[in-house]
């Protein structure tokens, strides 16, 4: 028998899904759907936000696209960030105001008071500070107030959801609409390969973590592991790639020493034969593919003569005019959520109010992006607040700490950190259940 929770879930998501396919009409009422939802308890706001992203990201040729779906988002945020608020004083941590919450609360004031005196469009910059605060500190405050149980079903959902949304972008790879948007990078369900890449390099981090964490891992997860590479490379998505392989290297390198806990204890599983079977597998195919593997996807068909060529290619532009603007504006910044050139920024508009709804920006390379738009001391409050994350990730086992560091090498190629409203929120969801994880750090307490 299915629990009253779980069937009431079905029944939403299955709703809301349903109206996100039908037509553009039941499209827009498929959001508040979930915002309704949301309101129903943390599981069902993370939940809720989950499918925000799921029905923001999919792609045009399966799906029709919105025509408020800015109203849609910030309806979910809202109304996840209600239910947080009526829960205040229940769950696990009381009030669920733990250091993280309170540090991102801290961080967000920084935004919203640097928008305010810095920024050249400080409406747009204030809306993206409170936008993301109240999704990030929601998140947080949800993960952290859940009950061992439902932590633990919520995760096997949130991982059970990403499996699924690549088993069925599979069948896409041999038709048209698996590539609609650039006919070579695979996009699978959703609307960009460089939203795919990264939502599989994000899950391949996962697995890898959990293959690490494991005395003996499971075939299954294995194969999953290995699929997640491929899909990787059929994105295209180079920032997607080098994240996934870099972030399990330093899950492996760095995590045993900001836990405090020995490498043995920590990765059982790097004595496992299967995993050790799917990294030669691995190597070899990447032997075996040579140069048409570099060409094809490192260098892009031969776009570049190499690495660093190509970097500077896909990354370059962006990367100067960030550098320039740093340059004259070392201690200020330009304004947080600022384009690099703040007269070429579009901003969409409430028609009736005339308040704006979004301004979207495309930075690559965090650290320029944020010592760009906040200048040296907001950079060093986002690099405190970021290495509280990374302790308490360590902390929480080790397949947080490689989605942490999956999700936070993504952002060397695509900043995202900063963007709740588009791909941004997944990476939000996962960081937030990454570093609210209690099991070693309760564990280092008891030992204490």
């Amino acid at each position: 028998m299915l629990s009253k929770e779980l069937t009431i879930a079905i029944v939403v998501v299955v709703a809301a899904l349903a109206l996100r396919l039908a037509t553009i009409e039941t499209t827009n009422l498929s959001y508040f759907v979930i915002a309704v939802y949301a309101l129903l308890g943390r599981a069902q706001a993370v939940q809720a936000l989950a499918l925000s992203w799921l029905f923001t990201m999919l792609s045009p040729g399966i799906a029709p696209e919105s025509t408020a779906t800015f109203i849609g988002r910030y309806a979910v945020i809202a109304s996840a960030a209600t239910s947080m608020l009526l829960r205040c004083g229940r769950g696990v941590e009381a009030y669920s105001l733990n250091r993280p919450v309170v540090a991102t609360l801290a961080l967000g004031v920084s935004l919203i008071i640097h928008s305010i005196l810095f920024s050249p469009l400080p409406v747009v910059s204030i809306l993206k500070a409170i936008s993301w605060t109240v999704v990030m500190a929601t998140l947080l405050s949800a993960w952290t107030g859940l009950e061992h149980q439902a932590r633990a079903r919520l995760e096997r959902q949130l991982f059970g959801g990403l499996v699924l949304l690549v088993m069925v972008s599979l069948p896409l790879a041999v038709t048209d609409i698996g590539y609609l948007r650039n006919d070579t990078g695979f996009q699978g369900v959703l609307s960009h390969p460089q939203a795919f890449g990264p939502t599989a390099a994000l899950l391949g981090g996962w697995l890898a973590g959990r293959l690490l964490g494991a005395a003996r891992p499971r075939w299954l997860e294995v194969a999953l592991l290995g699929l997640c590479l491929v899909l990787v490379m059929m994105s295209e998505s180079r920032t997607a790639g080098l994240a996934l392989v870099l972030g399990v290297a330093c899950t492996v390198l760095v995590s045993p020493f900001v836990a405090g806990i020995a490498v043995r204890r920590l990765m059982p599983g790097l004595a496992s034969q299967r995993l050790q079977a799917l990294a030669f597998i691995a190597v070899v195919s990447a032997v075996v593919a040579g140069p048409g593997l570099w060409s094809d996807y490192i260098l892009k068909r031969g776009d570049s003569a190499n690495l660093l060529e190509a970097a500077d290619l896909s990354r370059g532009a962006l990367v100067f005019t960030m550098i320039a603007n740093i340059e004259e504006n070392p201690l200020e910044g330009i304004g947080f959520g600022i384009a690099s050139d703040p007269a070429m920024m579009e901003v969409d508009r409430d028609p009736t109010l005339g308040l704006p709804t979004g301004a979207p920006i495309e930075k690559g390379v965090l650290p320029f992006a944020v010592l760009e738009e906040l200048g040296i001391f907001g950079f060093f409050l986002v690099i405190a607040w970021l290495w509280l994350m990374v302790q308490r990730g360590a902390r929480a086992g080790v397949a947080a700490f490689a989605v942490l560091a999956t999700l936070l090498l993504t952002n060397l190629g695509e900043s995202t950190l900063f963007s709740p409203g588009g791909m941004g929120l997944l990476p939000l969801i996962l960081l937030a259940w990454a570093v609210t994880g209690r099991h070693h750090a309760v564990q280092n307490r008891i030992r204490g």
